[in-house]
């Protein structure tokens, strides 16, 4: 775990210019005490989601459209993932979710601490 979330912080803070990563979500939904420490320990606020379309398993563009449309209430954190094999779904989602979204009043940012 420790590998997965520092490593990441590294690599993230890399691609955007060197800017520290504030926010972790623990690897699979793992939370524990210990998770939450570690990430502490290196200045990370924890991160969980509400609205988790299984976009990993590819079940294809529409049915993350879908799920996410159905699902998604204000404040909702979409949990949609940039790795870990082909992402055409799930970039092919976002390019009607954002508009969707958008025109229904939600906004795209950052959680306050």
């Amino acid at each position: 775990m420790e590998d997965e979330i520092l490593g990441a912080g590294r690599v993230i803070a890399a691609a955007g210019g060197g800017v520290p990563v504030e926010w972790f979500r623990a690897p699979g939904g793992a939370w524990s005490p210990q998770i939450v420490e570690l990430a502490a320990t290196h200045g990370m606020q924890p991160l969980g989601w509400t609205v988790d379309p299984r976009d990993w398993a590819r079940p294809g563009a529409d049915a993350i459209v879908t799920f996410v449309q159905k699902e998604v209430r204000g404040g909702a954190i979409i949990l949609l993932h940039d790795g870990g094999g082909p992402r055409e779904q799930t970039v092919a989602a976002l390019e009607q979710l954002i508009p969707w979204l958008a025109d229904r009043g939600y906004r795209f940012g950052f959680p306050v601490p």
